[in-house]
């Protein structure tokens, strides 16, 4: 069966060998595309905006290598990643004084079977995927839209539909989404009315909206623009260009909440 590509796993180790190779293969066996790097600030760097995890294969004297160890730490917490370590108790003990262990996702102490470490990883990484991903809720009266549009962001995002607005209300009186794409022409009610009743609601005036639509008539445009929705985004876009507006939207929003 052939494997999706998955996130990329930055695993640091200064030395190689057999067990490092075979975890390395049994991560890519998975479908996760398996960077190798030493502890080593600029090559963390040039990796950090592409990860999925992040795994140290922890030697001895890593731990003295603190100021390493410290950008490592303040990258996982400002983004999210898991993290998982790997070695000799002693030493994966050592480098926890700077890493500290509610940051850790998992560890696996020697002697280590490659091939349930990697499955293990594999667990808790769909896991963390799933608590992690933003929500979109998407609502549009069109299946082949609702469809793309799933197609599009389910691999970063977690993506829920409504094809009317009343559906939305449905799903909003239990959840709270982190965006909502919305369509402007529905019927009964449309997705500028839908927008005015989640404005005047307290509970979800602050939720970001896109309109995701057809209309690009200047009328339709300045009816909605006074509601102060997040984006405009036409549907005759290419679909990486409306990805990457939603991702350069939750980015940042990220970067507007840290301190």
């Amino acid at each position: 069966m052939e494997n999706v590509q998955k996130e990329q796993i930055l695993f640091i180790t200064d030395i190689t060998n057999f067990l490092v190779e075979s975890i390395k293969g049994k991560l890519e066996h998975l479908g996760y595309r398996v960077v190798v790097s030493k502890l080593n600030i600029e090559e963390i760097r040039r990796c950090k905006g592409l990860l999925g995890a992040i795994l140290i294969h922890v030697q001895e004297n890593m731990a003295v290598k603190t100021k390493e160890l410290t950008f490592l730490k303040d990258i996982v917490l400002e983004n999210a990643y898991p993290i998982f370590l790997t070695g000799n108790m002693d030493d994966v003990n050592a480098v926890e004084k700077t890493l500290p262990p509610n940051i850790i996702t998992g560890e696996f102490y020697r002697p280590v079977d490659a091939g349930e470490l990697s499955e293990k990883v594999n667990v808790f990484i769909d896991e963390h995927r799933g608590k992690n991903k933003k929500k979109v809720l998407v609502v549009d009266d069109s299946g082949t839209t609702l469809r793309n549009v799933k197609n599009w962001l389910e691999q970063k995002y977690q993506v829920i539909l409504a094809n009317s607005a009343t559906m939305a209300l449905k799903y909003l009186t239990l959840n709270k989404p982190d965006l909502i794409l919305l369509d402007y022409e529905m019927p009964v009610c449309d997705g500028k009315q839908l927008m005015e009743m989640l404005r005047a609601d307290e509970d979800y005036s602050k939720v970001p909206i896109f309109f995701l639509t057809g209309r690009n008539d200047r009328e339709s445009i300045a009816q909605v623009t006074v509601l102060r929705p997040a984006g405009y985004l036409l549907k005759t876009l290419p679909p990486a260009q409306i990805v990457k507006a939603i991702d350069d939207f939750f980015e940042k929003q990220k970067g507007e909440h840290v301190v």
